[in-house]
């Protein structure tokens, strides 16, 4: 049977955070089965009509409409996002937030759908999602996507509060935290929102900006930014789940449930491998 995550560890970590159903009939097939036919169509990307059902599934066949109407039902309550923040909730000191990372980041979008543009140097219809990782390369957070015509700084104080959000869901402080930001984040706006935070905002200047000679210089730690590169290697490891890399789901939550997703995996991994070095 494809493994993504074990049988144990969906039962243990991931089915006590879903919705518990009030109504309707109890699925046939065990729930921990279900989700695992949705992490197969998470890594693989396989359309959901061309899931092999027969060999992800041990007694019950459901087809794979049952499969796609419940992974539809726990995007749309936003299911996926409170699995991960109760999860970052629970594993909080193996989260490193001595420096952190900000990145947006362009996805094609095959079938077009919500918030999707063209994006001119891409050369194809995009979605724009900003995200946060911590000095690991973990991811911890994303913003609401929105539709790739749009700059990073596109209404950013509106997403970057969103991201803040989740880490003040998973009882993680934004207070003193140090996050790096690329030129392309470098505006007065943005050092507000980051310092009313107490978010401490390392920002690489962009050249190309015009700064009035009343504008003081701000603090950038040229040494920490070098260590930026975690988020690309994070960007890397998103781009290992194939329906993250490029976006075939038409809704935004159902591409928001896919990073989020992505993430519990990820994390789930990493924190297992720390229990173990112990």
């Amino acid at each position: 049977m494809f493994v993504v995550l074990d049988k144990d560890t969906i039962v243990e970590e991931i089915i006590p955070h879903l919705p518990k159903r009030k109504r309707g009939f109890k699925p046939k097939s065990p729930i921990s089965e279900i989700i695992n036919c949705i992490l197969y169509k998470l890594k693989t990307g396989v359309q959901w009509a061309l899931l092999p059902m027969e060999q992800l599934f041990s007694e019950v066949v459901p087809s794979y409409k049952t499969v796609f109407g419940h992974y539809r039902k726990w995007c749309k309550e936003g299911a996926w996002q409170t699995c991960w923040v109760e999860i970052l909730k629970k594993n909080k000191s193996k989260i490193d937030c001595s420096s952190c990372d900000f990145d947006g980041s362009q996805t094609p979008a095959k079938k077009g759908g919500e918030e999707v543009g063209y994006q001119a140097r891409k050369k194809a219809k995009t979605i724009n999602s900003l995200y946060l990782s911590d000095r690991q390369g973990l991811m911890l957070a994303m913003s609401q996507p929105i539709s790739g015509e749009h700059h990073d700084l596109y209404n950013i104080e509106t997403y970057f509060q969103e991201i803040t959000s989740v880490l003040k869901k998973a009882e993680i402080s934004t207070e003193g935290l140090f996050v790096n930001f690329d030129a392309g984040f470098d505006s007065e706006n943005l050092r507000k929102i980051t310092a009313s935070e107490g978010i401490i905002a390392n920002i690489f200047e962009n050249k190309r900006n015009q700064k009035s000679p009343s504008e003081a210089e701000h603090y950038f730690d040229k040494k920490l930014y070098k260590e930026r590169y975690s988020i690309e290697r994070s960007n890397a490891w998103m781009d290992s789940f194939r329906s993250v890399l490029n976006r075939f789901d038409t809704t935004v939550n159902g591409w928001i449930g896919f990073n989020y997703f992505a993430f519990i995996v990820l994390g789930l991994r990493k924190f297992k491998q720390k229990r173990k070095s112990r």
